[in-house]
């Protein structure tokens, strides 16, 4: 009989003999940051429409990936965002970012499984869980917000499964590369 799977952050906790693979989450380098441009720009238009994606608004490969190292060389809380990955073992999976990171009391979160077949299996709630902590100890936030496209039920569902409270639903322009669309609110407040 095999052991649950272990998560944590930063470091693969450990696994024991016969257990699942582990979830964890770290900080996302450089060289990943193509995950996550790559996510988005080889997106299909559909796709893109349920996250709430205008393709028309999304930055060039380059212009992206000079982004991420200006952003980089900075310390996290100085950041403009703050990207993570998440692994199955050794194995990326996902990713997440904070941004609008008010160091000490807030940031808002975004949520991404990247294989289409590790979708709705629950992970994602597992990894959002695993995130907040890491966005917790990391940037010093005890509140993060997360507004997913109202539409797209799987990062809702996983927002809520993963103990963010949902605070409202309206219209609006939520980040820039977004057009206008419904959204729903979450935060989660460390305790």
């Amino acid at each position: 009989m095999g052991h649950e799977a272990s998560e944590g952050t930063s470091n693969p906790p450990d696994r024991p003999e016969g257990a699942e693979e582990v979830l964890w989450v770290r900080p996302m380098t450089l060289e990943e940051a193509p995950l996550r441009i790559d996510y988005f720009l080889g997106a299909s238009d559909d796709y893109l429409r349920l996250l709430g994606v205008d393709r028309a608004k999304l930055p060039t490969r380059e212009a992206w990936l000079a982004r991420y190292e200006d952003d980089l060389a900075k310390a996290p809380q100085e950041r403009d965002t703050y990207s993570i990955v998440w692994l199955l073992g050794e194995r990326i999976v996902g990713f997440s970012t904070a941004d609008r990171i008010q160091p000490g009391q807030e940031a808002f979160l975004h949520l991404h499984v990247l294989d289409p077949g590790r979708r709705r299996q629950g992970l994602g709630s597992r990894f959002v869980r695993l995130s907040a902590e890491h966005y917790r100890e990391v940037l010093g936030v005890p509140r993060l917000y997360s507004q997913p496209n109202a539409l797209n039920v799987a990062p809702n569902r996983a927002l809520q499964r993963a103990g963010f409270r949902y605070l409202w639903t309206k219209e609006c322009v939520p980040g820039p590369i977004n057009f206008r669309q419904a959204v729903t609110r979450w935060v989660w407040e460390a305790r």
